[in-house]
């Protein structure tokens, strides 16, 4: 087993990711897919918000735990997908995130103008229209945060680098 690093040199290293482009990025796709899916769950919702619900629950627990495994610098211990892989892990979450949010962008397009006649000042019963607004304005932030990932990401693995930060 490697000697562990001493108190100063873990803390270095944590504000060294944070302040990286990537570390930069995670915080932002985290706070993005929060405010997402708890703009969703706090109102009703039905149909097809389920899939777009799911997809900020999934990606945002899953950027959580890349988030918090290269943080602590301790990518080295996920089985299969850690080590030298880190690069290739963290781009295949990212396309894929990338790739899922674009349909939720969509039904969160499609429900925002389905809900656009009660945008009336006079319209006097509950509507979704301001929820659904917002909810896509978050899709699509989330969406462009990891459309900025895959390109930083695939930069770095066509020069060849193996490390995250």
């Amino acid at each position: 087993m490697p000697p562990q690093p001493s108190q100063p040199q873990v803390r270095k290293n944590i504000l060294k990711f944070l302040k990286s482009f990537l570390g930069i990025i995670r915080i932002l796709q985290i706070v993005f897919g929060a405010g997402l899916w708890v703009t969703i769950a706090a109102n009703k919702y039905e149909g097809s918000i389920h899939f777009v619900l799911f997809v900020a629950v999934l990606f945002w627990l899953l950027t959580l735990a890349l988030f918090f495994l290269t943080l602590l610098d301790k990518q080295d211990l996920v089985p299969l997908l850690g080590g030298e892989r880190w690069l290739c892990t963290n781009l295949a979450h990212d396309v894929a995130a990338a790739v899922l949010y674009l349909p939720a962008i969509g039904v969160m397009i499609y429900k925002t103008d389905r809900n656009s006649y009660c945008n009336l000042e006079l319209y006097k019963h509950h509507c979704l229209y301001k929820v659904y607004l917002t909810a896509a304005v978050f899709a699509c932030l989330c969406c462009l945060a990891y459309l900025v990932s895959v390109i930083y990401g695939a930069c770095r693995k066509c020069r060849g680098e193996q490390t995250v930060i």
